[in-house]
């Protein structure tokens, strides 16, 4: 009883954020959905870069306070909270939306983002492998990240919209949609901080290691955005940016926040530790999807099942480790 009435505050702040992330999901999806019919693009191409921006900036956020900190314990938690994350995205996030219907039928344009994931999977590998992320390779991340969404902007106004949207409730106001997109992430950002920070205070009474943390609460707090704003989208029947979030949200983990944090850090030391079991388990989960994607595979709803079930399996066996 005792050490309930301790964890209460943490408790309340868990509550809290979860209310953020579904408020702010929801905004973002309706910002999204309203820009991508005026900018006539493909709301994939939305789900990959607007939301995925939006929903990635915890882990964002998580870095920069980490490597600004001069720890290297820290940083190694949140190089932890990117790699858990990416497999939290994978395989509960685009699993739930696949249990939803989002990607039985995927579209067009899906196969370059698929590639995507692999390269920057691969690029993850190599430094992780190094063990640095020097300010060199950080900026090049960057470059890459920026050419790439030039590339799928010009990509997907040829194609114009490939996906019917519904009216939102933000009409054709381009001002409010900003306004409410925006909002949306500042939402999200205060959720996760609200859901990270009464999470480690659980994990801390129950005595849970730090290492954990950053692989499973750090990694499923920062990666809550996503699955808010991708089970929003799927509900709604927006299968291009519940699928293009996944996707882009990966992408922008490893090109984008370890490009950003090596860049405004000097350079990143990566723990050997994580070139043993954990960024196999990315490369895996990744991989696999990344190649169902390119085979035009739809990832039913038993398959989204099974990684849903595969990721609960994932963090079982790290705590039991």
């Amino acid at each position: 009883m005792l050490g309930f009435l301790l964890s209460l505050p943490d408790l309340i702040l868990v509550i809290l954020g979860f209310i953020c992330l579904i408020w702010g999901g929801e905004s973002v999806v309706q910002g999204a959905i309203t820009l991508a019919r005026k900018m006539n693009v493909s709301p994939l191409l939305i789900g990959f870069t607007i939301v995925a921006v939006g929903t990635s900036l915890p882990e964002l956020a998580v870095t920069i306070k980490a490597v600004s900190s001069n720890s290297q314990e820290l940083v190694d938690l949140a190089v932890g909270g990117v790699l858990g994350s990416n497999v939290a995205n994978v395989m509960l996030v685009l699993g739930t939306a696949a249990m939803l219907g989002a990607c039985s039928e995927p579209e067009m344009g899906i196969k370059k983002d698929a590639i995507a994931v692999i390269l920057a999977s691969i690029i993850l590998l190599i430094t992780v492998m190094l063990g640095e992320i020097s300010t060199l390779i950080g900026a090049m991340m960057l470059i890459s990240l920026i050419l790439y969404y030039i590339y799928s902007y010009n990509y997907s106004k040829k194609l114009g919209l490939d996906e019917d949207l519904e009216e939102t409730w933000i009409g054709e106001n381009i001002p409010l949609a900003i306004m409410v997109t925006i909002f949306g992430g500042f939402l999200i950002f205060l959720g996760a901080e609200f859901l990270i920070e009464g999470s480690i205070g659980i994990a801390d009474e129950m005595g849970i290691s730090e290492t954990i943390v950053g692989l499973s609460v750090i990694a499923l707090g920062t990666s809550l955005p996503e699955l808010a704003v991708t089970v929003i989208a799927a509900v709604r029947g927006h299968k291009g940016v519940a699928i293009g979030n996944v996707l882009g949200s990966n992408v922008i983990n490893i090109l984008g926040i370890l490009g950003v944090s090596s860049v405004y850090a000097g350079g990143i030391l990566i723990s050997e530790e994580f070139a043993g079991r954990d960024i196999w388990v990315v490369m895996a989960t990744s991989g696999l999807v990344a190649a169902m994607l390119l085979d035009n595979r739809r990832i039913g709803k038993r398959v989204g099942l099974v990684m849903v079930i595969g990721y609960l399996l994932y963090m079982a066996f790290l705590y039991s480790s």
